[in-house]
């Protein structure tokens, strides 16, 4: 009896000192499987405000077109499309540079996002507005939930600027991007 004890605890006293290392490692699965979102990058059909800082005429709300440009007073077309809010800020005001004023400082923030796209084992699939922090859980919620035939495990994603789905774990922390097309499948048993 005192044998089988001392195996028990020697066991367990493994177990807590494996206990850490195994959570770790557990730690860094979830890690690797999460959805990098890259920098948004702005596209046909965003909505965006353009402050120019004491000129009232040369501020107000744009629309991207379906062609990536946006017309801006002054400075007439401007591609957008693909550019970072940042970069396309910079961009405005070296076009001010040129002639027409001397020291711009200009703001530009994106009030309208491009929607994301949702299909499959959903009650409602379709075309949403985007919202930040958008995750597939809210996506899905937003579509009216999920059908009884749905795999609730996974999900497939395929980016606006992508060329093929990537599954994701259905999960809390798997997000979405504007533009993305979200497919929820259907599971076999």
């Amino acid at each position: 009896m005192q044998r089988l004890f001392s195996l028990v605890m020697a066991a367990l006293g493994a177990a807590l000192l494996l206990a850490p290392t195994l959570a770790a490692a557990a730690e860094t699965d979830a890690v690797a499987v999460v959805r990098a979102i890259p920098e948004y990058r702005m596209g046909s059909g965003d909505k965006i405000r353009v402050i120019t800082f004491g000129e009232e005429a040369l501020t107000g709300e744009f629309s991207i077109g379906g062609s990536g440009m946006v017309s801006l007073p002054l400075i007439g077309e401007i591609k957008a499309a693909g550019l970072s809010v940042p970069e396309f800020q910079g961009m405005v005001e070296a076009k001010l540079k040129e002639g027409y004023l001397k020291e711009p400082r200009v703001s530009v923030e994106v009030l309208n996002y491009r929607p994301f796209y949702i299909l499959g084992e959903v009650e409602k699939p379709g075309t949403y507005p985007y919202t930040n922090a958008l995750t597939v859980v809210n996506a899905v919620a937003t579509a009216e939930g999920f059908t009884y035939r749905a795999n609730t495990k996974r999900v497939f994603i395929k980016r606006a600027d992508g060329q093929r789905e990537e599954e994701f774990p259905l999960s809390t922390s798997t997000l979405v991007a504007p533009g993305d097309t979200i497919r929820i499948g259907e599971r076999f048993f």
